[in-house]
């Protein structure tokens, strides 16, 4: 009997594998048929961190006049309005959003709001010493919903983030895949849980 309990055991942690293993192959068709789909990008989504970022948006927005801008946790809104003012871009255009901890909850708290808008294809700006770990969550994050991403990179000084770090997130942005969680609620630094919807 315990033979058999172990052997279903195994079966079990096997199919789990599988099963999880089977989903995550699926990102890469839906980011083929997405970008199949949009092969241009429909809106652009600056990720927040520095003034560079949203004063680098704001140029790049003005080339682009009929996207979209979305900014995840960035600089405050008042700065930020002041940035995309000057530049002679529409608050209409501007969406900000303060919803975001950390990298991760910058892409799963926004993703619903792409989905609703029907985007399929996003430009994907953040500092270059950022953008793999940006990449990979935005693979899986994204990819899982159906929508592809175009990077743009704004150059630093910055040494790229360490592959741990890519990694951990990495992991995180699975874990809301099947979950609907990112583990943020696991840091010190945040009192409360995120799920999101």
């Amino acid at each position: 009997m315990k033979r058999l309990h172990r052997q279903l055991k195994r079966y079990w942690i096997f199919a789990v594998a599988g099963f999880i293993l089977m989903l995550l192959l699926l990102i890469p068709i839906r980011l083929a048929i997405a970008h199949y789909q949009a092969p241009h990008p429909q809106a652009i989504l600056t990720l927040g961190g520095g003034i560079d970022r949203e004063q680098f948006t704001a140029q790049f927005a003005q080339t682009h006049p009929s996207l979209e801008i979305w900014v995840s946790s960035g600089i405050s809104p008042n700065n930020a309005r002041e940035i995309f003012g000057a530049a002679g871009i529409s608050d209409q255009r501007v969406h900000l959003d303060y919803h975001a901890i950390d990298t991760v909850t910058n892409f799963t708290s926004l993703v619903q709001d792409f989905k609703s808008q029907n985007l399929q294809h996003l430009y994907l700006i953040t500092s270059d010493f950022h953008m793999p770990r940006a990449k990979a969550i935005a693979t899986i994050v994204l990819g899982s919903q159906g929508i592809t991403f175009t990077p743009i990179s704004i150059p630093s000084n910055e040494p790229t983030e360490s592959l741990v770090e890519i990694l951990r997130d990495s992991c995180r942005a699975i874990l809301w895949v099947f979950t609907g969680r990112t583990g943020a609620s696991l840091s010190p630094r945040v009192a409360h849980s995120y799920k999101c919807v």
